[in-house]
């Protein structure tokens, strides 16, 4: 099963190795990142080797409107995102977004990720700087000549103003809820789909 739309006779393991993806010499980096309910995203890469903290919240709007009730309305500016915390020494932000891509989310989905619909729920990478901004640019190209989807890539790229963290019963949610339906239904199949192709890069504990 795959998180995506792939296009006829692709796989999640056909997707490459970002051909740019610069050393970063730091042993301590985050990028945000939205591709549908924070809860799935969040549980995908919890289990990626080398992410130290993954926090649930929100991006693209104000303070004033960086709660729950407001965002999903669908009335903000703000997407569904986590902040993902990671040591470059041992996973590259191109890993990352090659996970972001092939099992976390499906970029091809305007506005909405499944059942789930709504600006808030876009596919977005909120850049940090030009680097990140030009990984992530340069990925994307890769990916639509690679021709792996069904349909175009609708992944935005908006510059990172301020992460807002969501609520505490939003963090850590698929680990604590683990029966919960819409965790069973949705964020499961995503970590299943991250065991089964991309065992290397997951947590040994």
């Amino acid at each position: 099963m795959a998180s995506c739309d792939l296009a006829p006779g692709r796989s999640i393991r056909d997707f490459p190795a970002p051909t740019f993806d610069p050393v970063v010499e730091e042993v301590r980096a985050s990028i945000v990142l939205a591709g549908g309910c924070f809860w799935c995203v969040e549980a995908v890469f919890q289990a990626v080797e080398g992410v130290t903290a993954v926090t649930s919240g929100y991006a693209g709007g104000t303070a004033e409107t960086a709660d729950y009730k407001a965002v999903c309305s669908g009335t903000t500016d703000h997407a569904e995102v986590v902040q993902v915390d990671y040591d470059p020494q041992v996973v590259s932000l191109g890993k990352l977004l090659k996970l972001f891509f092939s099992v976390a989310h499906n970029p091809t989905q305007l506005n909405r990720q499944g059942n789930d619909s709504g600006r808030q729920y876009r596919s977005a990478i909120f850049y940090a700087d030009a680097e990140q901004r030009d990984v992530a640019m340069r990925y994307i190209e890769q990916l639509e000549a690679a021709k792996l989807f069904a349909d175009p890539i609708v992944t935005t790229l908006e510059p990172l103003t301020t992460f807002f963290r969501a609520e505490d019963y939003h963090q850590n949610y698929a680990a604590q809820n683990p029966y919960q339906p819409y965790i069973q239904g949705v964020a499961a199949p995503k970590v299943r789909d991250l065991l089964d192709n991309f065992a290397a890069d997951v947590k040994k504990t």
